[in-house]
């Protein structure tokens, strides 16, 4: 039986979410060079795979989570995967900004999240693992107990991996980088010449592929 790490990653390929371009370097927002480019959000527009990537997550969720009462998304990106899988769960939603909105009541959190709520966090997708952190101190503020993070795809940076560890945050995740290289490789979505580069790329993202 295939393992949920690589249907995830062929899923994604599949549907085009997952671009690699090591001839032709993507930029990132935060001005890092990168060969892949990874939309999850595509993933709302393919009803099989939809369900399929949701109740995976809420597999997780229930297994690792039993007691867990609310379940968090991550805005924009996780918010409408975030409100599926509270649904299959039966559980109640909220979502978390970026940031207080500047009007009307202020909210980071929308929704309701009581005091000492066990709430487990849904994301799409986790690279720097900043803005993913950055959700669960929002809600931990506001007085949750968060007790873990369940993602679609993790690029495997040992930034990320090391500020999880020190935020004493567990993460769970569908799939990751390594699987989607192999996958890649396995049905020739690119080619052998490529695999080292896309590989040297993950342990330095910050500075492959920029000029001395």
């Amino acid at each position: 039986m295939e393992s949920v790490e690589k249907a995830v990653a062929k899923s994604l390929m599949d549907i085009k979410a997952v671009m690699l371009r090591p001839d032709q370097p993507f930029v990132w927002a935060s001005g890092w060079h990168s060969p892949i480019y990874c939309d999850n959000r595509r993933i709302l527009s393919f009803p099989e795979i939809r369900q399929n990537v949701c109740t995976w997550m809420a597999d997780i969720i229930k297994t690792k989570y039993p007691d867990v009462e609310v379940i968090a998304g991550v805005a924009t990106g996780a918010i409408a995967h975030g409100y599926l899988v509270a649904h299959i769960l039966g559980k109640p939603f909220c979502y978390v900004r970026p940031k207080p909105k500047d009007h009307g009541t202020g909210s980071q959190i929308e929704g309701i999240l009581e005091k000492g709520a066990k709430v487990v966090i849904v994301e799409d997708l986790i690279s720097t693992g900043m803005s993913s952190l950055a959700a669960k101190n929002a809600l931990v503020n506001e007085g949750a107990d968060v007790m873990g993070m369940v993602a679609i795809f993790s690029y495997g940076f040992n930034t990320a991996r090391k500020a999880f560890e020190e935020a004493n945050v567990e993460l769970t995740t569908l799939s990751n980088y390594d699987a989607l290289i192999d996958v890649a490789s396995e049905t020739g979505y690119i080619r052998p010449e490529d695999i080292d580069v896309l590989k040297e790329w993950r342990f330095s993202p910050s500075t492959w592929g920029k000029k001395e």
